[in-house]
């Protein structure tokens, strides 16, 4: 294939902005994507910034590294709402995030938790079920309190994905379709080796997803990238308003409602891991608890069809995202995010392509640096 300036592995949404940043700086950009399995058009849309209490309860180890990330996660809303202004509109809310709590004990894990997060910068608030009513007076009965965490909200992955796609095609950006296997790095540049052939550039940008820890082992780094096939869902359009990203203290979910007044229901729930190549299966008993819990905190959800559930692939590492050049592979630099992957998407491309064009990055890389993980021998 014809050399170009960066090479860019992976179609998603860091991929696609990744590519946008190097275009606008006047590079030869090539884009190269699976064209399978693709995790950011199966995204639900949710801008994360507190702690999920999903995240806490299965990866226990990790929380450390994500709290200290978590001005990160705050920065990377930031960089959202300022990319719609530049490519938009989006859908871009940010009205805050709810998690709601069911009864004392948890609303006292959530005044812990939001102690920590005040701590990292977070604007968060706690409410007893007075205070819940006043801002959300959709939410169920019983429900006790909640953490407000007015730095979350939501977008249209699809309308992003798309407005990208656009932006690329108008600055001549190369978009192709291979899997890559692995990496050679020669004097002059690198060579992508994929399915269909060789892809020759000066440098390349890893945003494979959880496809990136095996492109980074052909060079001799260990990234442990894991695939995560989550289920999510959409309704009929729902005469309530609610304008806030809806969590739970202890139970995996998301809830939130478009501009179309669908609601969207994801939060982590498991769906079939059907391989590499195939998109994961939808599990009814997924389905069944994912919308049986929104429903039960949302009375007005309990009366609307479902029109389509569907599953997607999230990507977690360690805890932390995978931000910098590969140790003795100066030539290949990664950008893989730390579970969150759309919300952290956008801001991760920049800080990549930050190091590619020898820029000041919005945010120091040290601390996601590949470096972390040693060296294994290419």
């Amino acid at each position: 294939m014809a050399p170009t300036d960066v090479l860019v592995i992976g179609g998603g949404i860091i991929g696609l902005a990744a590519a946008r940043e190097l275009a606008e700086a006047g590079a030869r950009v090539t884009l190269v994507d699976a064209g399978r399995n693709a995790g950011s058009t199966a995204n639900a849309g949710s801008l994360h910034v507190q702690l999920q209490s999903r995240f806490m309860r299965l990866y226990p180890e990790q929380v450390p590294r994500v709290e200290a990330a978590l001005p990160f996660f705050r920065k990377a809303v930031e960089h959202w709402e300022s990319l719609e202004r530049e490519l938009g509109p989006f859908d871009f809310v940010r009205k805050g995030g709810l998690m709601l709590a069911d009864d004392e004990a948890q609303l006292a894990f959530l005044e812990r938790k939001a102690e920590r997060e005040r701590r990292r910068g977070l604007d968060v608030e706690i409410l007893d079920r007075a205070a819940l009513e006043r801002a959300a007076p959709w939410v169920a009965p019983g429900i006790h309190g909640a953490e407000l965490c007015r730095d979350e909200g939501m977008i249209n992955p699809l309308l992003a994905v798309s407005r990208m796609i656009s932006e690329l095609g108008r600055l001549g950006v190369r978009r192709e379709t291979d899997r890559i296997r692995g990496i050679e790095v020669g004097n002059a540049g690198i060579e992508a080796v994929g399915e269909r052939g060789a892809w020759r550039a000066g440098e390349a940008i890893v945003a494979a997803a959880w496809g990136s820890g095996p492109i980074a082992r052909s060079l001799g780094t260990p990234v442990p990238t894991m695939a995560e096939p989550l289920h999510m869902n959409i309704t009929e359009a729902c005469g309530e308003r609610i304008a806030h990203l809806v969590q739970h203290a202890e139970r995996s979910l998301t809830l939130k409602q478009v501009r179309t007044g669908q609601i969207v229901i994801g939060g982590g729930w498991p769906a079939e891991d059907r391989g590499p190549d195939r998109v994961p299966g939808v599990r009814a008993r997924s389905l069944l608890g994912n919308v049986g819990l929104a429903a039960r905190l949302v009375p007005a959800l309990r009366s609307l069809r479902l029109l389509r559930s569907w599953a997607g692939m999230n990507t977690t590492v360690d805890g932390t995202s995978v931000i910098g050049r590969l140790p003795g592979a100066p030539r290949v630099t990664m950008a893989v995010p730390a579970d969150a992957g759309f919300t952290l998407g956008p801001l991760i491309a920049k800080m990549a392509c930050a190091l590619v064009l020898d820029r000041p990055p919005p945010a120091d890389p040290a601390p996601f640096s590949p470096a972390r993980f040693g060296r294994s021998g290419a």
